[in-house]
């Protein structure tokens, strides 16, 4: 039997239940010393120094047409292979350094 997969994002979450929200206020009101760590052991101070944020993010990608001047293109092919990550890290770094002018 074949079962569909559902995906959510975050703006397609379904709304919270009045019951769902008791829950959750529930959780948030038992204090830490509650938590079981059983199946996984708590992180050490030394273990979150090193933690790196976002290291297994891989967002969405989705194909594009794009127009690139010629010399352009010429210098970012000419760095070797990865020529669209590279495009992509471009961008990324731009947006989010338009961001953070924002909000500032």
């Amino acid at each position: 039997m074949k079962t569909k997969m559902v995906k959510h994002t975050l703006n397609t979450l379904p709304p919270l239940t009045e019951v769902r929200r008791a829950k959750l206020r529930a959780l948030g009101a038992r204090p830490d010393s509650e938590i079981d760590f059983s199946d996984i052991p708590e992180m050490t101070d030394e273990q979150w120094k090193n933690a790196e944020r976002g290291h297994f993010y891989r967002p969405v990608k989705r194909q594009i047409t794009a127009r690139v001047d010629a010399d352009v293109l010429a210098w970012l092919k000419g760095q070797g292979k990865g020529y669209q990550s590279r495009i992509n890290a471009i961008l990324r770094r731009e947006m989010l350094a338009a961001h953070r002018m924002t909000a500032k």
